[in-house]
């Protein structure tokens, strides 16, 4: 039996593949159903996909995505389940399909660009190495004391569990040596400790070693030195990660749980990112891998395999990437990035085309409506997209609790067996189910492939509708608008409760399931424009293939602002030697230059640097952008007067204290790597002609009634269609409500705007 995920492509980074709102059947090889159709390229009228292309893939919980670009914008793209027992099962059969239906050789291929949440999966499911931890002595219970909170019902719970560390007690060693605040040595480090401690730690045979002395953020000579004393007499399979080259920043207990889950996910990501190599050698793809890190930046594998907890947020950085792509398209640069796949919802903000990001991230922990709490997982200290994250998909199972009330997710049907509807052995009641009842999704997919409105109705009214004396559409609609519900509080902690006011932002909204959502989410904001990209079910996947190589470096250095202003070559060498460090993990060469914006070009590279600034006396830091050209006092002046205007703003004071520059990062990033969009000039605004109509719920009315139905690849740019209207897409539908238009733009993205008011106001048509 084979996957019936069928493959498109056309003009636009966008045109789409798959399964719509997630659903799909059958097994891994996709090839067989693959259909061949290559649309013109939208600039001059060619045809077919060019002899360079670049392939994006995002192994999601339930789908696995592929892109296949050519560098003038026309995309081909693929969608199989995802094959959890080997991820590289789907990848290849989905790989292979996609290549074959945009008539391209693997040979082809100069770039291949990757997203996967492995290294999140393996640190959750505690499937990593044995972990050695070297720390100083003193230190030794650092990791398994850890930090904790104890929130929502786990306050009254007298059972209540500790989280089991992630290192053994067992495989504690710790190293008499000290290093003050300043990097001088308080107590130094001798030949015949490192060799002392070097060898019980091989006596341990442990399958990783993580090295975190104290302060070596500020001196790593002694952390080095230890290092270099562990791998003399340990096997070289052993990974031996060090702090002050995985992290160099202060906060002890964060710097340390950074290298420990360093060390503790990297044969895992080193084994995968080989055998994946294997598998695209064996297809005929020879260049080398790149994998996108949690911040939207894309790496190396080399790179990717020394520091892989630099990759736990991969896929919903993909997402918010897309989304920025999009709303540099569009000409948006306030976004609110939505992406709702088949077992999560995810939201983010990019402000001025930047995505939001977090210098503090949780793996895991306690929380809710999408926002970890601070002492419930295990923290990190590398740059990660600011997303909120919900157990909500197309796959999120509805159930009934103990008092008989309804509930949605996060339990998820998944890739196997599915939503009830996909005919694969699921009998739970799904979000898939749920919109397929209310005909927001079509049952017929593509390829003869149908979903099961029966299965999905027998589902929703033995396990929900009946219970709870309502009738089957009545249970479906409380479905969608419970899931609704959840996903809103998500976006509440990336906007509301971040101080930011979300009517003023465009929506972006992808995923498979996402568009059918979408518009009902704006209206819970306010929001009047939201943008559902043309290959919205693969959004992450087209995120990939829009992305440019970068990489971030970063070291702590306190230094009195007075003294930086008196002597800025200090802070000057700093910013060179980070620099270097990421100039070299890009293979490229030396001589920046710095534009008066903050962000330099030279060499073919673009350069970004920030500081993290605080009071002299206070515990944290605000991150400042510097500015371009040569670090000189005046610099130095304007950073400490921007990180004042950001204080005050951030706590609505104004302190007159002497501050000090704490941390200092630097991006660097190679452009034009990316895959841009072909753009078609939008002909008369026109009204698009449906290609049916089917039945689906209209919430004014509380009724199943005839819906204009219109196919997403049918449209052209300047076709305009008002609601209420459905939009079918091969991965996804859009739904739009009645007092909402859409309209194609020139990037056959869909652009729906709010036409009525919330006082029921026409607004605009």
């Amino acid at each position: 039996m084979t996957d019936p995920i069928v493959t498109e492509a056309g003009a636009g980074l966008g045109v789409v593949a798959a399964a719509p709102g997630e659903p799909a059947s059958g097994a891994d090889d996709a090839g067989d159903e693959a259909a061949d159709v290559v649309a013109g390229v939208a600039a001059g009228g060619a045809s077919g996909v060019s002899s360079g292309v670049v392939v994006g893939v995002d192994i999601g919980g339930t789908f696995t995505d592929v892109v296949v670009a050519s560098t003038v914008g026309t995309i081909h793209v693929h969608k199989v389940l995802t094959t959890p027992d080997d991820p590289r099962r789907g990848l290849r059969s989905g790989v292979a399909a996609a290549l074959a239906g945009a008539g391209s050789e693997p040979a082809s291929v100069t770039r291949f660009v990757h997203g996967t949440t492995l290294a999140t999966n393996v640190i959750l499911q505690r499937q990593g190495a044995r972990v050695a931890f070297v720390t100083t002595a003193g230190f030794g219970d650092m990791v398994r004391l850890g930090r904790e909170a104890r929130v929502d019902g786990e306050r009254y719970d007298l059972f209540f569990e500790k989280p089991v560390p992630p290192v053994e007690h067992e495989l504690t060693f710790e190293v008499l040596e000290r290093v003050r605040a300043d990097g001088s040595a308080l107590r130094p480090l001798t030949p015949v400790e490192a060799v002392r401690v070097a060898s019980l730690v091989a006596a341990a045979r442990p399958e990783a070693v993580a090295v975190c002395l104290v302060n070596s953020y500020a001196n790593a000579a002694h952390e080095q030195a230890v290092a270099e004393a562990l791998r003399a007499v340990l096997p070289s399979s052993v990974t031996v990660a060090v702090s002050s080259d995985i992290w160099p920043e202060l906060r002890e207990f964060e710097r340390a749980m950074t290298t420990v889950l360093s060390a503790y996910v990297a044969p895992v990501m080193s084994a995968y990112l080989n055998g994946l190599s294997e598998t695209l050698q064996e297809l005929g793809i020879t260049c080398p891998v790149e994998v996108i890190d949690s911040a939207g930046g894309v790496m190396s594998a080399s790179v990717a395999a020394s520091r892989p907890v630099s990759t736990l947020e991969s896929g919903g950085a993909a997402g918010i990437m897309a989304a920025a792509h999009v709303g540099r398209l569009t000409g948006a640069s306030d976004l609110l990035s939505f992406d709702m796949g088949g077992t999560t919802a995810k939201a983010g903000i990019v402000r001025d085309g930047r995505p939001a990001i977090t210098h503090d991230f949780q793996v895991g922990g306690s929380g809710s409506y999408g926002h970890r709490r601070a002492g419930t997982g295990l923290p990190l200290k590398v740059p990660t997209v600011d997303l909120a994250e919900v157990g909500a998909g197309g796959g999120s199972i509805a159930w009934l609790d103990g008092v008989g009330a309804l509930s949605v997710g996060p339990r998820s049907a998944g890739a196997v067996p599915g939503p009830a509807c996909y005919g694969l052995g699921g009998s739970d009641p799904t979000v898939t189910d749920a919109n397929l009842v209310l005909g927001f999704l079509a049952p017929e997919i593509a390829d003869g492939v149908r979903l099961s409105v029966d299965a999905a109705t027998v589902a929703i009214d033995s396990t929900l509708a009946r219970p709870l004396g309502l009738a089957v559409v009545a249970a479906a609609w409380a479905v969608h608008e419970i899931i609704n519900a959840t996903m809103a509080a998500a976006i509440r902690v990336v906007t509301v409760q971040r101080g930011i006011d979300p009517r003023d932002f465009t929506m972006i909204g992808f995923g498979g399931a996402g568009p059918m959502h979408i518009a009902r989410l704006a209206d819970t904001f306010g929001i009047e424009r939201v943008v559902v990209p043309y290959a919205a079910g693969v959004a992450a996947a087209v995120g990939l293939v829009a992305s440019d190589p970068s990489v971030v470096h970063v070291q702590t250095r306190v230094i009195a602002a007075d003294d930086a202003r008196a002597r800025p070559d200090a802070v000057a060498d700093l910013l060179l030697a980070l620099e270097d460090r990421a100039r070299l993990d890009l293979g490229v060469g030396v001589d920046i230059g710095v534009d008066a914006g903050g962000v330099g070009s030279g060499g073919g590279v673009v350069l970004a640097r920030t500081v993290e600034m605080r009071f002299v006396g206070q515990a944290h830091q605000l991150p400042v952008d510097m500015p371009g050209g040569p670090v000189t006092s005046q610099t130095i002046e304007e950073v400490t007067t921007r990180f004042r205007a950001g204080y005050r703003q951030a706590y609505g004071i104004d302190l007159d204290l002497p501050s000090e520059l704490v941390t200092f990062r630097v991006r660097v990033t190679r452009p034009g790597a990316g895959v841009v969009a072909a753009r078609v000039e939008p002909g008369p605004r026109t009204r698009a002609v449906p290609t049916g109509t089917r039945n689906a719920y209209l919430a004014e009315r509380a009724v199943l009634a005839p819906v204009p139905v219109f196919a997403w690849r049918a449209l052209r740019p300047g076709d305009h269609l008002p609601g209420p209207a459905l939009v079918d897409g091969s991965d996804t539908t859009i739904v739009v409500p009645a007092g909402w238009s859409a309209e194609v733009d020139a990037w056959s993205n869909v652009v729906l705007e709010r036409t009525v008011g919330r006082d029921g106001g026409r607004r605009h048509e």
